[in-house]
Order: structure tokens, then C-alpha cells, then sequence
């Protein structure tokens, strides 16, 4: 597998390490960013496997669904977690009244947990 999307799937176990810290500390917004973080970085591991590079967030989300959720390639789930979270990041960021409880937090690190370990396995990245 390439570097880059080595490169990526790292960069999002690191994500997850940091929403996992941020949870502890009680930041459900934050660690939900971090989490949503991961399951891009997934996503764009995923495709640039197939040699396809995105810059904006939206395009990034429309591709995933297109290549991977529409025909099933990967369980269309995980495109919808990437969508919610994706909610929730913007939610916790620009909210000042974000309503985003540990629980949320906790949810979508386990959801990123189970993207990145379904990833690896669809890439063969042990």
C-alpha cells in the first residue's frame, strides 16, 4: 500500500488517541471533532487507494458514498457516520450553545475505531 495512505490511517489512529485524551478531560465537542477527524482521514485513505485526491470536505464525503457506501463496497453505515459526525464537528466548533453530551463523544470514537479497523482490513494494512 502507498505511503500516503499509510501515511493517513495513522494520522487518524492519532486522531483517535487525541478525542480519547479530550473525552477523559470531559470536551465532548472537541473529542467529537477529533473523532470526525479520524473517519476523514479514513475516507481519504480510502481514496486515494484508488488514486482519487480531494481537497474540500464535501467532495471528500460525495466521493466516499460514491466509491464505497452506493454499491456496498463498505457497509453503507460508515458514510452516514462520516456525515453525522461531520454535524456534530461543526456543531462543537461554531455552536456556542453545543449540546453534545460524553455520551456522543464516546459513540463517535467507537464509530472511527470500527472505520479505521475496517479500512485497514479493506486495504490489507495489518
Amino acid at each position: 500500500m502507498s505511503d500516503p495512505v499509510r501515511a493517513l490511517l495513522a494520522k487518524a489512529g492519532r486522531a483517535i488517541h487525541a478525542a480519547e485524551v479530550l473525552l477523559k478531560g470531559s470536551e465532548a465537542d472537541f473529542a467529537i471533532g477529533r473523532a470526525y477527524y479520524a473517519m476523514f482521514y479514513t475516507a481519504e485513505a480510502l481514496l486515494v487507494s484508488k488514486g482519487l485526491r480531494f481537497r474540500k470536505h464535501g467532495r471528500v464525503h460525495a466521493a466516499f458514498g460514491e466509491h464505497f457506501a452506493k454499491g456496498e463496497v463498505l457497509d453503507p453505515k460508515f458514510h452516514r457516520w462520516l456525515l453525522d459526525t461531520y454535524d456534530q464537528r461543526i456543531l462543537g466548533d461554531y455552536g456556542v450553545d453545543a449540546t453534545l453530551t460524553l455520551e456522543d463523544a464516546a459513540r463517535a470514537i467507537q464509530q472511527a475505531r470500527e472505520f479505521v479497523q475496517v479500512a485497514r482490513t479493506y486495504l490489507q494494512i495489518g
